[in-house]
C-alpha cells in the first residue's frame, strides 16, 4: 500500500482556484496569535484542539490547503492529514509569509 502523500501548492494556484470560487479547505497551522494577526480569508486555524472537529466535519473528497509560516512545517503537517484520508492535500508554498508579501490586500485579521 502506497503512504499517503501531499503536494506542493504555489500561491498563484491557490489564488486562482479562490478566485473561481472552487470548493476547497483551507487550514492554517500556526499559532492562535499569528493566525488572528492575520491570515488567508477563508482559512481555519488548526491545532491540536481543533484538528478532531475538522477530522469529524470536513470532506475528505474536497482539496485540502495547509499553510503555515513559510511552507515547511505545513508539509509534516499535510502528510498528517494525507494520511487521516483526505484524497487531495497540499502544502502552500512560501507560507502565509510569502502570501502577505505578495498579496497584502487579500489578508484577513481577527477570529473568522
Amino acid at each position: 500500500m502506497a503512504t499517503p502523500s501531499f503536494q506542493h501548492l504555489t500561491i498563484d494556484t491557490l489564488t486562482a482556484w479562490i478566485e473561481a470560487d472552487d470548493p476547497l479547505i483551507l487550514v492554517d497551522i500556526r499559532d492562535l496569535m499569528s493566525f488572528t494577526g492575520g491570515h488567508i480569508p477563508g482559512s481555519r486555524h488548526l491545532d491540536n484542539d481543533s484538528a478532531p472537529a475538522l477530522l469529524e466535519s470536513a470532506p475528505r473528497e474536497q482539496p485540502l490547503v495547509v499553510v503555515c509560516y513559510h511552507g515547511h512545517s505545513s508539509q509534516q503537517a499535510a502528510a498528517w492529514l494525507a494520511g487521516q484520508g483526505f484524497a487531495e492535500v497540499y502544502s502552500l508554498d512560501g507560507g502565509f509569509t510569502e502570501w502577505e508579501h505578495r498579496l497584502p490586500e487579500r489578508v484577513e485579521r481577527g477570529r473568522p
